[in-house]
């Protein structure tokens, strides 16, 4: 059974803050604390795509309290386990769940080290259970062709950015987040210079058709963002998952709920397909441990490649 939901406080001082100096100077009457908590805990040195990853994810348990009339302050680990049950009801994957709840566990650790609260509700928050496979949608390689096809027809822009995130796999941060100074090449290949997850260098490789896109959309823009708007504004995530669902359809692919990972799930996917050895398709995704990689093979456990016959053929011969 869920408890009652804990009456919010109407005044930040109703909020039990423990006495240390008051280290974030928000003690006081008529100020809540916790939306300047989460600015300082953003700020406390996490990279720029996992504060705004961790920000979404507390935005989101924000919400769920003012939703059941909670304090995040007054939060007890009841009711995180009743928000990890309804994201599991709304079909949110648990691997989504399991990052959420991690961010959430990430601020109450640093309210709990600030003296704003004596125990962190997370602190044995039930996390999902995860499988090892990637559990985000991808295509066929028919399906894929399809895709480009309709990406080639919209126009170079859609061309360009399709063909980074379908032919190169580059995540969607990473692809609006790229400027035109960022092109580059090296011994004659077209390639782009950027910094991806964790703050990591990367040289990435055009395929022709991209690169001919970008050069075509660009029409010998040198500066600014790669991707513009038309008026002027850089690229967001909500224009691209827009962009993906009416490719898919135009496609023939209505039937598949696609997002813009999609397009790097379908590109590690069909390069295992392809035969590619691990250890490329690692470098490719740019993926710290070969079992994130081996997520993405949806040849694994097809008896037909059982360990066995290929080692009593060698035994054999």
């Amino acid at each position: 059974m869920i408890p009652e939901p804990v009456e919010p406080s109407a005044q930040a001082a109703e909020v039990e803050i423990l006495d240390r100096g008051a280290p974030l100077a928000l003690v006081g009457e008529d100020r809540d604390p916790w939306p300047p908590l989460v600015a300082l805990w953003l700020d406390s040195g996490f990279s720029e795509k996992t504060r705004e990853a961790y920000g979404r994810g507390v935005a989101e348990w924000t919400r769920a309290c003012a939703g059941w009339d909670v304090h995040p302050l007054a939060a007890r680990r009841q009711h995180l386990d009743r928000w990890a049950r309804d994201l599991q009801a709304a079909g949110q994957a648990s691997t989504t769940i399991g990052r959420k709840l991690s961010s959430v566990a990430s601020i109450y650790s640093y309210a709990l080290d600030e003296g704003f609260i004596m125990t962190s509700p997370a602190a044995r928050v039930r996390r999902p259970k995860t499988t090892d496979r990637h559990q985000a949608p991808g295509m066929s390689r028919d399906e894929a062709r399809a895709f480009l096809a309709a990406a080639a027809a919209d126009g170079p822009r859609t061309e360009a950015l399709m063909g980074l995130l379908l032919r190169n796999g580059l995540r969607v941060s990473e692809a609006i987040g790229l400027d035109v100074a960022d092109l580059d090449t090296e011994r004659g290949h077209r390639i782009i210079r950027m910094v991806g997850k964790g703050a990591k260098a990367a040289v990435i490789v055009l395929a022709p058709a991209t690169g001919h896109a970008i050069d075509t959309y660009l029409d010998g823009h040198v500066d600014g963002p790669l991707f513009m708007t038309s008026t002027g504004h850089r690229l967001d995530r909500p224009a691209v998952w827009r962009k993906v669902r009416q490719l898919g359809q135009r496609a023939g692919l209505p039937q598949t709920r696609l997002s813009p990972h999609s397009m790097r799930a379908t590109a590690i996917t069909l390069l295992l397909d392809a035969g590619v050895s691990l250890r490329d398709v690692q470098d490719f995704a740019r993926h710290e441990d070969p079992r994130t990689t081996r997520g993405y093979d949806r040849a694994r456990g097809n008896l037909d490649r059982a360990g066995t016959y290929a080692l009593s053929a060698f035994l054999d011969g």
